[in-house]
């Protein structure tokens, strides 16, 4: 058995009987091709699954989205706050892929909604990638490859090198920056890089103080760096004009911290000998769905590839298999761990089978858990294991109690105005509360909804 969500209100007589929702009334959609092993997974364990090969947009969304309860997806879908305002059923949403970007995460936090993604399990297809371009730029493999496809035979050795000696300059010291590092070293580069914290080095790399003091020492720049406010346009004119003449400029990262056009020029007057680029500010919606407009078509020596670094089976596969468990223990047991905009629990499974599950997400605010302390007391439960966290304006609470008291626990839980969701049950069984946007103040972005 499973969560259910419903609008908050009194149970009927079936459910005071049932706390418990059936699995395979559970609805999920997965879109963007979804690993078949993350599908499986979800399938074995009773839910309802509709795979999609496709991205949707918001207007379809919208329709699809009102009675799911679970929502999967890569990165060209867009979930945004309207799309997650109309969900009324939702229990998580699922990123098969490293950014969360493309989902309205305060948005998705205000209505109790955890998101889950796989931030490590495509780092090796990336790096991978990554040391494959700086050969392919080091050697002209682009233009070779374009002129033989003319007809023509090119060859020299003039402006061609081997990679060993020459020194890598990582901007962003992550798990995947630091992955390059490992390989690009084995390959005889010097590794040097930068980052806004201090990081503890792979290897023989060498974190170095600035931005500026990286890019005149390296022959070839990498970007590594998540899309953050402070991210966005970081690699302009000015950067540029800092790089070592003759250098090359790699960007697999964020397609937003780049300044194209600064880019193409940069390549085009020469100071840039080339460019290897996976991500760029806007992206076709789908495959062969229009036609791809940048700046960097026609550049000499400039290497396109359509945001395919994580895209090997290998990582597909891997990112199924977290983002999937993720679900399972969430739906399965309240766990929360691996979210990345949600108060983070994760309580063991009392063995005995002789409690109940009660889970409450709840506003985070003076008073909220001494009332709901209150109503285990009052309701006679025992309690048996309880974990608390919080995160801005939510706090999520798991607690197992003696079966006996799990209904009245409930019955009480449900007319408390500072529960977001709450659930008495046997394997997490959920009704719903008003959604927090309601009872919070406006946010930037949008009104708190007043409406019923």
């Amino acid at each position: 058995m499973a969560p259910e969500l419903k609008r908050k209100r009194e149970p009927d007589a079936e459910e005071e009987a049932h706390t418990s929702f059936p699995k395979n009334k559970i609805k999920v959609l997965l879109l963007e091709g979804v690993s078949q092993k993350g599908i499986k997974m979800l399938k074995d364990d009773g839910f309802q699954v509709e795979a999609l090969k496709t991205a949707l947009t918001e207007a379809e969304l919208l329709e699809k989205v009102k009675d799911l309860h679970i929502l999967g997806l890569r990165s060209k879908t867009r979930v945004t706050r309207k799309v997650i305002e109309a969900s009324n059923r939702l229990l998580a949403i699922a990123c098969f892929c490293i950014g969360t970007d493309q989902v309205d995460l305060e948005a998705a936090r205000e209505k109790g909604i955890p998101v889950f993604n796989a931030p490590f399990a495509n780092t090796r297809s990336v790096a991978e990638l990554v040391i494959g371009n700086i050969i392919g730029l080091s050697r002209k493999i682009g233009e070779c490859t374009a002129a033989m496809h003319r007809g023509a035979w090119f060859k020299q050795a003039s402006g061609c090198y081997e990679i060993r000696g020459k020194t890598l300059g990582i901007v962003g010291y992550g798990h995947i920056g630091a992955q390059v590092s490992v390989l690009a070293e084995s390959m005889g580069m010097q590794v040097i890089y930068y980052d806004v914290i201090p990081k503890l080095p792979m290897g023989n790399a060498s974190q170095v103080a600035t931005l500026p003091e990286l890019l005149s020492k390296s022959d070839f720049v990498s970007l590594h760096v998540p899309k953050l406010p402070s991210t966005k346009d970081m690699f302009g004119k000015k950067e540029f004009a800092q790089m070592k003449p003759g250098a090359f400029f790699l960007n697999a990262s964020r397609g937003n911290v780049v300044v194209i056009p600064a880019l193409a020029e940069a390549l085009k007057s020469g100071h840039i000998r080339g460019a290897y680029v996976d991500v760029f500010p806007v992206e076709p919606g789908k495959n062969g769905e229009g036609e791809f407009e940048s700046e960097l078509r026609g550049c000499p020596n400039t290497l396109l590839t359509p945001h395919i670094g994580g895209s090997t089976e290998e990582a597909q596969e891997k990112i199924g298999e977290e983002v999937a468990a993720s679900l399972l223990k969430c739906v399965n047991e309240g766990s929360t761990q691996g979210s990345v905009n949600f108060p983070v629990v994760d309580m063991k499974v009392d063995p005995s089978g002789k409690t109940h599950r009660v889970l409450i997400i709840h506003e985070n605010k003076p008073g909220v858990m001494s009332a709901i302390n209150r109503i285990f007391h009052d309701s006679h439960a025992n309690i048996c294991q309880q974990f608390l966290n919080t995160l801005g304006d939510v706090g999520y609470v798991i607690v197992d109690t003696n079966v006996e008291a799990s209904m009245a626990v409930k019955k009480q839980l449900q007319a408390l105005d500072t529960v977001i969701k709450y659930g008495s049950c046997f394997e997490l069984a959920l009704a719903v509360g008003a959604p927090l946007a309601r009872r919070l103040p406006a946010r930037r972005g949008g009104a708190a909804s007043t409406s019923a």
